[in-house]
């Protein structure tokens, strides 16, 4: 597949683009230079490859489900300048 012309102008007022007349062959080297390239992946040969998820070997990082020790409220408002009824005091933001 190639771009002619008219599918840049078709593409650049479906985009709501202008630009200058003597710029639309240049685009239209540049498109078809990357449907080029894709072309050329396509004959990459891919089927000893597994798909990847990502770049770098990575495991998620699961810890145990444990219940731990609740109940701290007080030990947390002990940190607080300010605490009203167990809640953290912060200045208003918004008027």
């Amino acid at each position: 597949m190639s771009f002619n012309e008219k599918t840049i102008k078709n593409i650049a007022k479906l985009a709501r683009l202008r630009f200058p007349a003597e710029q639309e062959e240049k685009f239209m080297n540049d498109i078809n230079g990357i449907l080029q390239w894709v072309e050329d992946l396509k004959e990459v040969d891919i089927t000893n490859v597994e798909p990847l998820v990502s770049v770098t070997p990575r495991k998620n990082a699961v810890r145990k489900d444990e219940v731990s020790v609740g109940d701290i409220q007080a030990e947390l408002m002990a940190n607080a300048p300010e605490s009203i009824q167990g809640f953290y005091v912060v200045p208003k933001m918004v008027e």
